[in-house]
């Protein structure tokens, strides 16, 4: 698979790099950006943390505003940051933020017109990590975090797929999306009304019936405008402690929903990660 180069700018010895590819699994052009520390550039294979952003982002929020390079660079991580969802002029649209375009809610699309395009957990799970690891020196051994809409669809993809993953961790995730506005918005369009298969893209869930544990890490903002009516953290708590799952789940006072938070915190889930990632 071709990619093209569109951007590169060295920062802390390392390369922050855009590429575009034509997705086959999204039947459209994508981009996405990818730090390669310093231990990479000799070609020595490092491992990589996944991030998916958030809704209306794309995959410059995190690259440019969460800091986190310079840790990575320290503990020889690459980071991956896909876009929200598909895009293009023939890609089905919405004019609201939280439906269609950068709201892609990281799952396979059942219904028309999204599932011609909108198959953003196939995107990430497959295609992606085969694409980064065929043209980079990126290893196998890989984690997976995000934020808010990206923080759900990490939990499920790692909840989904416990042996891809070394660790997952998540800002602000939207916890139980089959009750919380956000979530029955995009399930509804994107999944059909039938709500028993909403389930599978549920972190709250499949953390409650999970059989398979990964080691989880969540921080949750309590001055976060969004908490009580579409993140519910505490859904994942109570799920957590009903299969006995490892999550550590920590909440701060004053912080919000912003990328301040995120700057605030981004080291920690580094290193989080990168304990796993050695092993």
């Amino acid at each position: 698979m071709n990619i093209e180069n569109i951007s590169s700018n060295k920062t802390f010895g390392g390369w922050h790099k855009q590429y575009s590819h034509r997705s086959a699994v999204l039947n459209c052009d994508m981009r996405f950006a990818i730090f390669l520390p310093p231990q990479a550039s000799d070609g020595t294979k490092v491992p990589a943390v996944y991030w998916l952003s958030g809704l209306t982002c794309s995959d410059e929020n995190f690259m440019q505003k969460s800091g986190a390079q310079r840790v990575a660079a320290e503990l020889g991580i690459a980071i991956i940051a896909p876009d929200t969802s598909p895009r293009g002029d023939d890609v089905a649209d919405n004019d609201s933020y939280d439906l269609g375009t950068g709201a892609g809610f990281y799952v396979n699309a059942s219904q028309a017109p999204w599932n011609r395009h909108y198959r953003m957990y196939d995107y990430v799970v497959e295609e992606l990590p085969a694409l980064i690891e065929a043209s980079f020196p990126i290893s196998d051994r890989k984690s997976i975090s995000g934020h808010s809409m990206g923080g759900h669809g990490a939990l499920t993809i790692a909840l989904k797929n416990p042996l891809q993953y070394q660790s997952v961790s998540a800002f602000s995730p939207i916890s139980n999306p089959v009750n919380c506005p956000w979530g029955e918005k995009a399930f509804s369009q994107y999944l059909g009304n039938d709500k028993s298969q909403w389930l599978a893209h549920d972190a709250s869930e499949l953390m409650r019936t999970a059989q398979q544990f990964l080691p989880a890490k969540v921080e949750q903002g309590n001055a976060d405008p969004f908490l009580e009516e579409q993140l519910k953290p505490e859904t994942l708590v109570a799920a957590a402690k009903a299969s006995g799952y490892p999550l550590e789940l920590n909440s701060h006072d004053g912080y919000d929903h912003s990328y301040y938070f995120i700057a605030s915190f981004i080291e920690e889930h580094l290193r989080f990660h990168a304990s796993y990632l050695r092993t």
